[in-house]
């Protein structure tokens, strides 16, 4: 009696091993999809101040990201992540123009269509918005750095050095300057150099080679600076 009672048992295990692990496998992947969400959450908030702010490139690449994010999920079976594609189209072709007007809008519709899903799934209480403020992402700067830095250093710093490689750039000043990619493929030239020369009135750079202090803001340096490790990294190439 006791030996048939311990077979019944293990047999109710066996058969009902195949549906407790079916529950771990649904619960697994509800969690892996709410992580999922949870990231492409975050980057939703870096899009729109990237694109806000006219950083294409960090626009382009939290895009690319949301994409890919969107595709993953959309291996769970939910018919309506197909249809952020278009959404997703019209966000890519609003930063390939450099359009913000036309990125505003299409990701306002991204954002309606986000919150629209939510809802077809019984999860209408996940309402999302257009952000407000970066939060959480206070430490990291949304403006094309580099571009301002390009912009600046074309301004200033172009009157008498050449800032590319452009055949059609010719400074004003008839000072023999060094060009950026030249100074860039100069070996120790480092960051603290840089942000050094243009704190200074550049009066240790040799015999009449004294340079004015540009008066530049801290955040204006650093944006030469991320610049120029630019044309570093490209010369190391």
């Amino acid at each position: 009696m006791r030996l048939r009672t311990l077979l019944a048992i293990a047999m109710l295990a066996i058969v009902s091993l195949p549906q407790a692990m079916g529950q771990a496998d649904s619960a697994r992947g509800d969690i892996a999809l709410s992580d999922l969400m949870v990231a492409l959450q975050f980057q939703h908030i870096k899009l729109w101040f990237a694109g806000r702010l006219s950083n294409w490139p960090l626009a382009t690449y939290e895009l690319n990201r949301i994409e890919a994010g969107l595709q993953q999920a959309a291996k769970s079976g939910d018919p309506h992540l197909d249809q952020a594609a278009s959404q997703v189209q019209a966000l890519r072709s609003a930063i390939e123009a450099r359009d913000i007007t036309a990125f505003t809008k299409a990701f306002g519709e991204l954002t309606n269509g986000c919150n629209g899903c939510h809802r077809a799934e019984g999860k209408g209480f996940i309402t999302v918005q257009v952000p407000t403020t970066n939060l959480p992402f206070t430490n990291q700067l949304f403006v094309d750095q580099i571009a301002e830095g390009r912009a600046l250093a074309h301004a200033i710093c172009g009157n008498c050095h050449v800032v590319s490689d452009s055949a059609n750039e010719r400074p004003d000043s008839r000072i023999p300057a060094p060009s950026f990619p030249e100074l860039a493929s100069r070996p120790g030239f480092s960051a603290e150099i840089i942000r050094e020369m243009l704190t200074s009135g550049h009066r240790h750079l040799g015999p009449n080679q004294a340079m004015p202090n540009p008066r530049l803001a801290s955040y204006q340096i650093e944006e030469v600076v991320a610049f120029f490790q630019t044309l570093q990294a490209q010369s190391a190439r």
